[in-house]
């Protein structure tokens, strides 16, 4: 396997979840049905926070996960910036799933799953700003969605060194699999059916 067979495995085996992550459902869920302005920064800057956090831990083990927290860092400084003031709210839970991970190549592929997670939800990110006639901050979000895809990259060139595909795709389907859970339960928990209806 190679780095672009292995996206494309994951995208192809979590088709139906990625969909549906990738709807404008998703920041109804993401903000627990507060589409405000800020709450929808707030939320963002909660999954850039956490995901430096969680790539902090890790930097030691390898420089793709340095690099990884570094743009978090940046994403989350980029993000706060447009807010007064910041604090924390709930981690997602895929930030759990990414925690429970051990070694090296099971970290990379749950850093792919994460990167690809996170490249939907930042899609409607730059979606919202645009129908807010926002250019400015949804140039910011298009921005970072493509520095999370170099995250990704960086991963995946990592990956294709420690060759140990199979438990980077077990990661990845992981957090992929959990955000979508995450999602789906929110929207039920909101009244809300999490299936698009046709």
């Amino acid at each position: 396997m190679n780095p672009s067979e292995f996206t494309e495995s994951v995208r192809d085996a979590n088709e139906t979840a990625l969909s549906r992550l990738g709807s404008s459902k998703s920041l109804y869920a993401l903000t627990e049905g507060e589409m405000e302005e800020g709450v929808v920064l707030a939320r963002a800057a909660d999954l850039t926070y956490y995901a430096a956090e969680t790539f902090d831990d890790w930097a030691d083990d390898h420089e793709a996960f340095a690099t990884a927290a570094d743009t978090e860092h940046e994403h989350y400084d980029t993000i706060v910036g447009k807010l007064d003031d910041h604090e924390p709210g709930d981690a997602s839970v895929i930030y759990d799933t990414l925690a429970d991970l051990d070694g090296t190549a099971a970290r990379l592929g749950g850093l792919v799953g994460w990167a690809v997670v996170v490249g939907e939800t930042t899609g409607q990110l730059t979606g919202y700003f645009t129908g807010q006639a926002d250019p400015q901050t949804s140039q910011v979000f298009r921005t970072i969605r493509g520095e999370v895809e170099d995250v990704r990259d960086e991963a995946l060139d990592a990956l294709a060194e420690e060759g140990d595909w199979d438990a980077a795709r077990e990661a990845a389907d992981a957090v992929v699999q959990d955000a979508y859970d995450e999602y789906f339960e929110t929207l039920e928990d909101l009244g809300v059916n999490p299936k698009p209806v046709c």
